[in-house]
């Protein structure tokens, strides 16, 4: 990994992630699922799982730094801004964690440090 940054969470994820998160979701699901799983991530509680598990956990790729949205964070990230949390959903078919929303703030919190604690609701 590159540089040691500290890297800042905010406590809970900001309002505009649920809609975010329903969006994609409603790509995988139907409606009305994409809508239970928003409302269970809303009230679910905070958990943390290190960068490299969710990554190995939901099977997805990691996006480079050349990415926009993924420099766009990692610049935050080395200005002190705090980030928001993940909202992850467990998906029972197949056994894979979908990252609802939050997948350029992953890429860019692993590429400071695949081992970082990772602010998440999961359900």
């Amino acid at each position: 990994m590159t540089q040691t940054v500290q890297i800042k969470w905010l406590s809970e994820p900001e309002a505009h992630d649920y809609p975010a998160a329903r969006s994609y979701l409603s790509l995988i699901f139907d409606e009305a699922v994409a809508e239970r799983y928003t409302q269970q991530l809303e009230s679910a509680k905070m958990d943390s799982f290190k960068a490299k598990d969710i990554f190995r956990a939901s099977g997805l790729s990691l996006l480079g730094v050349s990415n926009g949205h993924v420099e766009n964070d990692r610049n935050k990230i080395a200005a002190g801004a705090s980030v928001s949390p993940l909202l992850l959903v467990r998906a029972s078919a197949d056994g894979k964690v979908i990252i609802a929303d939050g997948y350029h703030r992953l890429c860019a919190a692993y590429s400071y440090d695949e081992d970082t604690l990772v602010p998440c609701k999961i359900v």
